[in-house]
């Protein structure tokens, strides 16, 4: 309680121990203060609304939206405005009052816990904070799993805002994430019910993903074989970051006549395989990196960037481009131009493209192509090909190389390994890891490639797609027992819903890297390697011959 903060959800929190001082991320005390107290009240939402539920009460519409929303804004690298926060925390508590209004009219007994009884003004929200924040939990082990079913139901709430940003919902699964809140905010559960939890939030994750794939694949068409340009054109330009179709397709809309081109950034990069966004000629080509290369890949694209989610690394004060950022849905930045929808969903990116017209055109980074769009409706098309190629022996092993990319010097190891993988291996990559090797030169195998790209970290979900259809195939009881390995790489909560989604779908011996959360204590890091055989990397050429031998 005596730190100034703390906070170990990421692959890099200090020490890999936790953030006490200031965020790696670049994430304030306040800020974190302030996300302490949105989660606070999130979960009084959550256990007034569970108890309106279980008697059959409706619930207001706007529950399930804040609750997505507010778990998204603490993700990390998603919101570092500490007002916008602030405001969210607010909306909560007069959102809990309105259900608890709603739940004495109806003469519904609510569960007396802290997050429904508390009244405090804000400017008591700092004082409060420590009180209710991860520290809150004495015990390591209780801590540990019931801090991993929480940052499961962050990365599936940023899936079902995406999906419900395209107009699809499930209730069962929104009704999940609030009974799961309230759930290890109002009960004394043990370890093995705990233990249970995370198992059904993996399967829900799972769905959050396959309702995302629905969303996507409806709206804009299965994703097909794509070559990506990796140049620049001579003309105004804006720079998409993050992860939200819905945005780019509005943006693209409003720039197709307007003489601005539009590049995609990061986790974006997969939109360019999607049938539908191939119409507009302005989307020209990826532009960039991953994630964390932002502060230069930045400064040299001259225009405006717009985030549409995580994952934004602080600009330093001097930064070129620190004027030239807008910010929507979950994420915010201090001091930076946020765009809300309005009551229909819509959005005005006339700010952002009358900036774009002063600028001057993107400097150019590289010059190449990147070849994508190997989802699983793709990939079933191959099917054929690709079980005679393993059958005849010509394709080993296929390596699931899913995740996110990351700062530490260690993630080198990635790179390293995919290029020293036997030429009979096959990668399957999903999420920004795949920056890492998706311009090496790696050849193909009977003219499939060596690197498949699915897409975002969601379509990870195509690669469980696969699993299960290959199962099926070579008619094996056991999903293990196929010839796929899995060396994931980890950062944030988008990547713990899919670790958990893969162990509900009964996939073992998993390597996550490059380190293992901190937030796993180790008994409850014993349990997981006992059970699913969780373990973590160590040199290339040992798991090369451990895992692919």
């Amino acid at each position: 309680m005596e730190n100034q903060m703390f906070c170990f959800q990421c692959q890099e929190t200090a020490k890999g121990t936790g953030c006490t001082v200031v965020g790696v991320c670049g994430k304030q005390p306040a800020t974190a203060a302030m996300m302490d107290m949105l989660l606070f009240s999130v979960r009084g939402v959550a256990v007034v609304a569970t108890a309106l539920r279980d008697m059959q009460e409706e619930i207001p519409q706007t529950v399930a939206p804040f609750v997505s929303d507010a778990l998204f804004s603490t993700i990390t690298n998603a919101n570092f405005d500490e007002e916008a926060i602030r405001a969210k925390v607010e909306k909560g508590f007069v959102l809990r009052n309105h259900l608890l209004t709603q739940a004495i009219e109806a003469r519904i007994n609510v569960p007396q816990v802290e997050e429904v009884t508390w009244f405090g003004r804000p400017d008591a929200y700092m004082g409060k904070a420590p009180l209710v924040g991860v520290l809150r939990h004495s015990d390591p082990d209780d801590r540990s799993l019931r801090e991993l079913i929480v940052y499961g139901l962050k990365g599936m709430a940023a899936y079902l805002e995406h999906a419900r940003n395209l107009g699809y919902a499930d209730g069962r699964i929104d009704a999940f994430i609030q009974r799961a809140l309230s759930d290890i905010t109002v009960k004394n559960l043990n370890t093995e019910e705990l233990v249970c939890l995370v198992m059904k939030t993996g399967r829900y994750g799972l769905e959050a993903m396959e309702l995302l794939d629905k969303a996507n694949t409806s709206t804009y068409g299965d994703p097909e074989i794509t070559t990506v340009e990796t140049g620049v054109r001579n003309r105004p330009s804006i720079l998409i970051s993050g992860h939200d179709l819905r945005d780019l397709e509005m943006l693209l809309e409003q720039t197709k006549d307007a003489n601005v081109d539009v590049y995609t950034h990061g986790e974006m990069l997969p939109a360019h395989y999607y049938p539908f966004f191939k119409r507009f000629p302005n989307l020209v080509g990826n532009y960039g990196s991953s994630w964390w290369h932002q502060r230069d890949d930045f400064a040299s694209f001259n225009g405006p960037i717009l985030f549409t989610t995580n994952c934004i690394v602080p600009p330093l004060a001097d930064a070129v481009y620190r004027n030239r950022i807008f910010t929507t849905n979950s994420t915010g930045y201090p001091n930076c131009p946020h765009i809300e929808a309005d009551e229909k969903g819509q959005k005005d990116f006339s700010a952002i493209i009358a900036l774009a017209k002063k600028l001057a055109s993107p400097t150019a980074l590289e010059k190449g192509k990147i070849v994508g769009g190997f989802a699983h409706g793709q990939v079933m098309k191959l099917a054929d090909k690709l079980v005679e190629a393993i059958k005849k022996g010509d394709i080993r092993k296929l390596v699931v190389m899913a995740g996110c990319d990351g700062r530490m010097k260690s993630r080198e190891y990635y790179t390293e390994y995919a290029r020293q993988l036997p030429h009979d291996c096959v990668i399957l990559t999903a999420g920004c890891a795949k920056y890492r090797y998706n311009k090496l030169a790696l050849g193909d195998i009977g003219g499939i490639p060596r690197v498949l790209d699915a897409g975002q970290c969601n379509d990870s979900y195509s690669w469980i797609r696969v699993a299960k259809s290959l199962q099926e195939v070579f008619g094996l009881k056991d999903i293990n027992d196929l010839p796929i390995v899995y060396n994931i790489a980890w950062h944030e909560q988008k990547a713990v819903i899919v670790l958990l989604a893969l162990l509900a779908s009964g996939v073992k011996d998993i390597h996550l890297g490059p380190t293992l959360p901190g937030f796993l204590s180790p008994a409850v890091l014993s349990v997981l390697v006992r059970r699913f055989g969780i373990g973590t990397i160590s040199t290339v050429e040992e798991d090369r011959t451990k895992m692919v031998a």
